[in-house]
């Protein structure tokens, strides 16, 4: 049991150790401050445990985060460690950590640029960016619809609807993924392997989503997966060029691995 004669300083420092970590999955601090109503400048006094929060922002902090108060006394770390079902000892040698340990070196930390083909129209694709982060052993995946291809499915565009996140696993020539919406509203099975190129920043796969059959639209397409490492800079100008567009508009390599005119199998 916890320890609960814990003195300001030590709670600070266990909080700010604490929200360090959560903030990892966001990129941007400036941006996780405005989502949270917190000031820049008081949020980074939290972050270095020189301050502490009222109850009603701490409270607002947890929620937001999906913790709760336990992140005063113990490393976050074990309290999310605890209420794992993947690392089970019935499937950790199947989906837990045993698989979910992704190298470095075989699919790098950062920002990435996908391009697929769309799955309701077959001359369109989407262009979007995701943020590939590391939790102790574990690699997560995080990103936003296109706003174009969520209106195309008569599907709310505000930022929760379009939000996705995911973890990744190794695969004996790849990488796989398990990719989901906000309480599963939709899903997908994502594969790529590394392709050659000078700088050996991409992978080519497919992904695979999880609705019943129809004539209408493609359940699997092709995809393309492009490293543009850890720059902001980079990942706001990628962002800003996607959404949807026709076959003319990808990319040159991006068009090449996608090979628009041969049917996927």
């Amino acid at each position: 049991m916890s320890d609960m004669r814990r003195s300001p300083a030590e709670l600070r420092s266990m909080f700010g150790a604490n929200l360090r970590q959560l903030a990892r999955a966001y990129p941007s601090i400036s941006e996780l401050s405005r989502q949270l109503g917190i000031n820049r400048t008081q949020f980074n006094r939290y972050l270095s445990g020189e301050s502490f929060p009222r109850p009603d922002v701490l409270a607002r902090i947890c929620d937001f985060f999906e913790v709760d108060a336990r992140v005063l006394l113990e490393p976050v770390a074990s309290i999310v460690d605890g209420e794992d079902p993947l690392n089970s000892a019935f499937l950790r040698p199947f989906l837990g950590q045993d698989v979910s340990f992704v190298p470095e070196d075989m699919f790098p930390s950062g920002f990435y640029r996908f391009t697929r083909r769309s799955f309701l129209d077959q001359s369109r694709y989407v262009i979007g960016l995701v943020w590939v982060f590391r939790e102790k052993t574990t690699t997560f995946v995080r990103g936003y619809e296109a706003r174009a291809a969520m209106e195309a499915q008569g599907l709310p565009i505000n930022r929760a609807a379009r939000e996705f996140r995911g973890i990744l696993f190794r695969q004996e020539d790849g990488v796989a993924s398990m990719i989901s919406r906000q309480n599963a509203r939709t899903a997908s099975f994502n594969f790529l392997t590394r392709v050659s190129s000078f700088e050996q920043n991409y992978w080519v796969g497919y992904v695979a989503r999880t609705v019943r059959e129809s004539p209408d639209g493609e359940r699997v397409v092709r995809m393309v997966y492009e490293h543009l490492g850890t720059s902001h800079a980079s990942a706001k100008a990628a962002g800003k060029a996607g959404g949807y567009c026709g076959v003319d508009a990808l990319l040159p390599f991006h068009k090449r691995l996608l090979q628009p005119d041969t049917p996927f199998r």
